[in-house]
């Protein structure tokens, strides 16, 4: 394919953006070459600059869970705009989707819209903090929870330990209350919070990993998880920004059968807007102001046009929960289609697959966690991404990252998406 216009256009942002994109995946580093700029997405495809097509597998990383440019969220954005941007004052469809997600995931008492999954996840820390009146948080290795500075911490030299700062600008201080365990490892988490007994407000968890890869629970983890909370007053948080309404109405919570204490959301309640938003029973949700001591604002926080694109999509999504059998049907179809082209080629791969988010990691070892899936053949993932690019598929560009399926994938998408796999060569 020709990328001329995509690398003008690169060259040029790199002058007044830094690194040339707005988000650092964007940039192509795991995976070489340059990004390629789109024009246009309907459906389950996206058009670049340059005229070329893909069938997209990253749908907005997550939220397209219907596909690009679905006509009634696009109507429903247009009528909203319509009427104003944004008042800086309540709406009456703030209330509508709130009463509509509670409803949708009936754990939940109370939400707080906010702007993003990292205002989310860093807000219902804040939360948890204030209510527990502790100041410790329990987070995993690998699994990603936004920029906030509590959650860009390392691990140390051991399995169970303080965290270090992995990026520069956070402080020590902020690192020791960030303490880190092993995704899939309950012994650790255990240890952790008996050696900081009564110290740790909250843990915080992808209840299906998509950040290191598409990586599921291990049978009885996000059960363990609840019942160590439930012993030391600790509170779990899933981080559902991914999850939530993508892989059931009520996200993995339901999938699983393990509901927490706190819940993050974005993406797909924003059907492609800006969104997030953090929820929990009403006891804890009162500890937030104004009615309560905890503060948090957000000047563009509900916003009509994603809260219309929210609402609008919800709702579809509410009144046909079948998408979601199906999604999960087209995931673990694609799944098994590629462990089939892949061993007919002896290359060593697993795939992880959980309704419509999977990822292929190219080694022989299962993938649990973040070192297993640090094993992966990189230099041989980077010369697929691209194998598949020129195919006219769009992948994630780097293997820590979950593939995203919207409904509109068939037959015929996957069967083309499977034909540029299988004229793939190590060599």
């Amino acid at each position: 394919m020709i990328y001329q216009r995509s690398s003008a256009l690169f060259n040029e942002a790199q002058n007044a953006i830094p690194g040339g994109v707005n988000s650092p995946v964007r940039a192509f580093k795991s995976v070489g070459g340059h990004p390629i700029y789109m024009e246009s997405a309907r459906g389950a495809h996206l058009r670049d600059v340059d005229g070329n097509t893909y069938i997209d597998y990253i749908n907005s990383w997550g939220p397209q869970i219907l596909g690009h440019a679905h006509p009634p969220v696009i109507d429903a954005v247009k009528h909203a705009a319509e009427k104003g941007t944004s008042f800086g004052t309540p709406t009456e469809l703030e209330t509508q989707i709130a009463e509509l997600i509670c409803e949708m995931v009936p754990y939940i008492d109370q939400i707080r819209m906010v702007n993003s999954g990292t205002e989310a996840c860093m807000s219902a820390i804040r939360l948890a903090r204030g209510f527990t009146g502790r100041e410790k948080i329990v987070k995993f290795a690998g699994c990603y929870h936004g920029h906030s500075d509590a959650f860009l911490i390392q691990a140390g030299s051991g399995a169970v330990t303080f965290g270090a700062p992995s990026s520069p600008g956070v402080t020590q201080g902020t690192a020791k209350d960030t303490l880190l365990a092993p995704y899939n490892d309950l012994e650790a988490v255990e240890a952790l919070l008996h050696e900081h007994e009564g110290q740790v407000a909250a843990i915080i968890v992808e209840p299906v990993a998509g950040n290191m890869g598409c990586i599921p629970p291990q049978p009885g983890f996000l059960e363990g998880l609840k019942a160590a909370c439930a012993a030391h007053g600790t509170l779990l948080i899933f981080d559902e920004v991914m999850t939530g309404f993508r892989l059931a109405s009520g996200g993995a919570a339901e999938v699983y059968g393990v509901t927490p204490d706190m819940v993050c959301f974005g993406k797909v309640i924003g059907g492609g807007l800006p969104v997030g938003a953090f929820a929990a029973r009403r006891e804890i949700m009162a500890h937030l102001a104004p009615e309560g001591p905890v503060y948090q604002a957000g000047t563009l926080s509900g916003n009509p046009l994603a809260m219309s694109a929210g609402f609008t999509l919800l709702s579809e999504l509410h009144a046909n929960p079948e998408v979601y059998t199906g999604l999960a049907k087209r995931g673990a179809s694609l799944a098994d289609g590629i462990r089939d082209v892949m061993t007919e080629k002896s290359i060593p791969h697993q795939v992880n697959q959980v309704g419509s988010m999977l990822s292929l990691h190219l080694c022989e070892s299962p993938v649990v966690d973040f070192e297993t899936a640090k094993a992966g053949d990189n230099a041989h993932f980077k010369a697929l991404f691209h194998h598949m690019l020129d195919a006219g598929i769009y992948l994630p560009p780097s293997a820590y990252e979950s593939w995203f399926l919207c409904s509109l994938i068939d037959d015929t998408a996957q069967d083309q998406t499977l034909s540029a796999l299988r004229s793939f060569s190590l060599g």
